[in-house]
């Protein structure tokens, strides 16, 4: 088999499963339970297909009805498990993770690059909240506003950057949120040659995160960890002094992993 992406109307491209896996990940946190047309509307399909999936979701017992309305069921978790199961550096990754919120009380986590947005993988969460929403494994934020994104978009050929960078939406989220692509462009070639990223309450008011790549042993990217706290609480200098050097330790620790 080679490594050629398929696209919608390839031979080998199977198109129902596709639109199964888009009404599955049409619930989220801010719709986690949905009418037949509220999932037909989000998966972009129309109501007789939404109702054969979701028919069919709730037989193998990933969606369960309410009256009306349907929502997902833990049996879901599975499908994830096993990703992270499939990963031997998880459990350390975890492990360093705890012992950095508990010796700096501030939140770390370890997210990989999807498409435009990071997905959180490992995290160790402080006791105080940051954001208005909770962020836990699963949860997606987006590339261009987090210091985990510019991280790992800066790990990219040049000419994929362009190519996210083409098709990215900018958004100004507070007044410090870079909103042209050029100003992008450089933050994350900054994060490249840099080897680290800084994120100054550009996605969230307050909100200030270092984050850096982190490698396995053998050199294979395992995303980016990152440490995020809050920007009245420690200033920019410390971030750099104290918390760069303990991210690039746990970084150090893992890449001298044997697996």
């Amino acid at each position: 088999m080679d490594d050629q992406i398929l696209k919608p109307g390839d031979r080998d491209y199977v198109g129902a499963l596709a639109a199964g896996l888009e009404v599955l990940q049409s619930f989220d946190a801010e719709h986690p339970r949905m009418t037949l047309s509220e999932v037909a509307a989000r998966a972009n399909i129309d109501r007789a297909k939404a109702r054969r999936f979701l028919l069919t979701f709730h037989a193998l017992g990933f969606v369960k009805r309410i009256g009306r309305q349907f929502e997902l069921t833990p049996r879901v978790l599975k499908l994830g498990y096993a990703y992270q199961a499939s990963n031997q550096y998880r459990a350390a990754i975890q492990q360093y993770l705890k012992e950095v919120t508990a010796e700096l009380g501030e939140s770390s986590s370890l997210a990989v690059l999807d498409g435009n947005e990071v997905v959180y993988v490992v995290r160790s969460a402080a006791r105080h909240r940051l954001m208005a929403i909770t962020l836990s494994v699963g949860a997606r934020l987006p590339a261009a506003y987090t210091s985990m994104g510019r991280v790992l978009l800066g790990q990219l050929p040049e000419a994929e950057i362009d190519g996210f960078l083409a098709k990215v939406e900018l958004q100004a989220f507070t007044p410090f949120s870079v909103t042209t692509r050029q100003a992008l462009k450089e933050k994350i070639l900054t994060a490249r040659d840099q080897g680290y990223a800084i994120v100054d309450q550009e996605l969230d008011s307050g909100l200030r995160s270092v984050a850096l790549p982190m490698f396995s042993g053998n050199g294979d990217l395992l995303g980016a960890v990152n440490i995020s706290t809050n920007a009245a609480r420690v200033s920019l200098e410390t971030l750099q002094r104290v918390y760069l050097p303990r991210l690039r330790e746990v970084a150090g620790n893992i890449r001298q992993l044997k697996t």
